[in-house]
């Protein structure tokens, strides 16, 4: 099936962790340190610059937004005063602080990069989980870049993407926040880090390469999840089945399922030169679960 979509705001640099919220769609702008908001008819509003550029967002039960501060390895809180640090992540975090899933009891789940992305060696990073209170643990480790991450409609299961183990992983929730019953849930194609040891190797050879990056989950249980490398969205049943993808023009970072009824689905796509845009397509089936 071809999808084609529409462009809904354009002149951003480096659009990525759309979220539906309060009938806006709220995302970080990372490289111009904004978190922004849209509404359906375009128009934007800046709700807060964060120096260490913002990446994952969600919010408490309260409303009171969060917003990971990557390259400061923070967890901020948007309250009256402005933003506030809820915890440094920078003693668990063995790279710089990505995406994130907030519960419906606010407590964040929150990956890493593992490393820098320059010429290093790909390293293992972890799940940090960070408590409404501000406490922080790792509850899970030797991940290869967990990255976009979504939880069930019930709350049991949360499914995060390894960009560079090119699968998505899913974790039973234990009620005290803790992850377990590690599993692959779709093995998307062979393992990134097979193809060098550096994200600019893997660039240089990307045919057959899957890198999931930011994803949504749907009401049938399936993941819309972005594949930067292949400039594409695709939509994934449990155990890899690619049912759909939806193609751009320039690269892309994440998707979120919104609007009225859950059925708008919304990608990010950076660009060269502030050419980044927010693009929208309609899909059969709403979006279901957080974020």
């Amino acid at each position: 099936m071809t999808l084609q979509t529409r462009v809904l705001l354009e002149g951003l640099d480096f659009p990525e962790a759309p979220r539906w919220h309060d009938d806006r769609l709220w995302f970080s702008d990372m490289q111009a340190q904004h978190v922004m908001a849209v509404d359906l008819e375009g128009k934007a509003e800046v709700i807060a610059e964060v120096p260490g550029q913002p990446s994952g967002l969600g919010w408490l039960p309260d409303g009171q937004l969060l917003v990971v501060s990557m390259t400061e390895r923070r967890l901020l809180r948007l309250d009256a005063e402005g933003l506030t640090e809820v915890t440094d992540l920078s003693g668990l975090a063995s790279g710089n602080c990505n995406d994130m899933v907030v519960d419906k009891l606010g407590r964040a789940y929150i990956g890493n990069f593992g490393d820098d992305l320059g010429g290093g060696q790909f390293s293992p990073a972890q799940i940090i989980i960070v408590t409404p209170e501000g406490d922080a643990r790792v509850v899970a480790d030797g991940m290869y870049f967990p990255n976009g991450t979504v939880i069930t409609p019930d709350s049991s299961t949360l499914i995060i993407a390894e960009t560079f183990g090119s699968r998505l992983t899913a974790f039973d929730i234990e009620s005290n926040g803790s992850l377990s019953g590690r599993r692959v849930w779709a093995q998307l194609s062979e393992e990134a880090t097979g193809r060098g040891n550096s994200f600019a190797e893997l660039r240089s050879k990307p045919e057959g390469i899957i890198i999931p990056d930011g994803m949504c989950l749907d009401a049938d249980g399936a993941i819309w999840v972005a594949n930067p490398l292949g400039k594409e969205i695709l939509h994934v049943r449990e155990g890899g089945e690619v049912t759909d993808r939806i193609e751009l023009s320039s690269g892309v970072t994440a998707c979120m399922l919104g609007g009225p009824d859950r059925r708008t689905l919304f990608i990010t796509a950076p660009g060269p030169q502030s050419s980044g845009t927010i693009e929208t397509v309609e899909v059969a089936v709403p979006g279901a679960g957080l974020p």
